[in-house]
């Protein structure tokens, strides 16, 4: 396990959720499982804030797949990140050092059997889930949470573990990632290098996501740069990984105005600072919406298939798009409508640029002009 880079910090009966409240300040060392998706880690965060404030005294070690990791360094109140490769081997190889750090709570709040395993087999005596979790992964718990009935966003949902182990709610939940110089020197080198002076506002694009069916077409990501590139004299730079490049391609051979594309030169670690110095972000339903969200640049989001009630984009002064249909949300990978994809595809680039343009005119002027 190595140690994260924080600012302030180095490195059995059934209990139902009222039981959290009787535990005591004892936990030194708690372990979170919480191995991927990107927006899902970003999800945690107030959790761990919470537990954090709990369990002051604790060290908290973060499980999360070994791509993701970097991510997981950068968030403040985690002392330790155990990085695990992919298949089965690479989980299993990390079980002697998680029985060695002596974990005192494990919180698992991924919810499948590998992560309950894995709680249970890090010798944890004190090992949390919801109860609802699936693949059976609740038999390795000690305490199961409840969670109600409807939609709930998935941040909210995590934080009933942390109020069930005594923690307080917090009025604001708190998404605190550490601001490393090095980092916004990085950035700052790779916005140059692309022709972006670090004064100059920017909008971004992220054009992909995991599911086709998240995807709004290349051809309106393409009108609505160009009409917003146009009319407020913002460049436009698009993010992501590597993989993402051919859909961030695509929407830049549709485009009449010059674009930067960064899709696969700013490693995950540096998302948060790459995207707290964009003015406003447009987006698919995706991981760098909630990075986004969370550092707190506007976001304008597409939603299609999926429930921005239980993953959009937390808190405040975002703006989700979608077109209303019966069978929304479905949650499918692919489409069973005789219009496919109507939901996403019936949101049309007007809708967009008028939504950031109301984003742009709420931001300060030296950021938008």
């Amino acid at each position: 396990m190595r140690p994260a880079s924080r600012s302030a910090r180095r490195c059995p009966p059934d209990r139902r959720v009222d039981s959290g409240a009787k535990m005591t300040d004892s936990v030194r060392r708690l372990l979170l499982i919480k191995p991927s998706s990107l927006g899902d880690i970003v999800h945690a965060m107030p959790t761990v804030a919470a537990l954090r404030a709990r369990f002051p005294q604790a060290e908290v070690t973060w499980l999360v797949k070994r791509q993701w990791a970097p991510l997981v360094e950068v968030i403040e109140g985690v002392d330790h990140v155990c990085a695990v490769g992919t298949g089965l081997s690479g989980w299993l190889g990390r079980i002697s050092e998680l029985r060695a750090s002596g974990f005192d709570l494990a919180v698992d709040l991924q919810g499948l059997f590998r992560s309950g395993a894995m709680a249970w087999l890090s010798g944890s005596g004190r090992r949390v889930g919801f109860a609802n979790a699936r693949e059976g992964s609740p038999l390795f718990y000690t305490q199961r949470v409840e969670v109600p009935e409807g939609p709930m966003h998935a941040v909210d949902r995590y934080l009933l573990v942390a109020e069930a182990l005594g923690a307080e709610r917090p009025a604001q939940p708190r998404f605190e990632f550490v601001e490393r110089a090095q980092d916004r020197q990085a950035v700052d080198r790779i916005l140059t290098r692309s022709g972006l002076p670090a004064s100059l506002p920017w909008m971004a694009i992220n054009a992909s996501a995991r599911w086709e069916t998240k995807r709004w077409p290349p051809q309106h990501f393409a009108e609505a740069a160009d009409q917003l590139s146009q009319a407020h004299g913002l460049p436009t730079v698009f993010i992501g990984g590597a993989a993402e490049r051919p859909e961030a391609q695509a929407v830049m051979a549709l485009m009449r105005t010059k674009a930067v594309d960064l899709t696969g030169q700013t490693p995950v670690g540096l998302l948060p600072c790459l995207l707290r110095q964009a003015a406003v972000l447009i987006t698919n339903d995706s991981g760098p919406m909630h990075i986004a969200a969370a550092v707190g640049t506007s976001v304008v989001a597409l939603f299609g298939p999926t429930d921005p009630r239980r993953t959009g984009p937390y808190g405040r002064g975002h703006v989700v798009l979608s077109h209303a249909v019966e069978c929304s949300p479905c949650f499918r990978r692919d489409c069973a409508r005789a219009v496919r994809l109507e939901c996403l595809l019936e949101v049309k680039p007007d809708r967009v640029v008028q939504a950031v343009q109301q984003q742009l005119d709420r931001l300060p002027k030296q950021r938008s002009s």
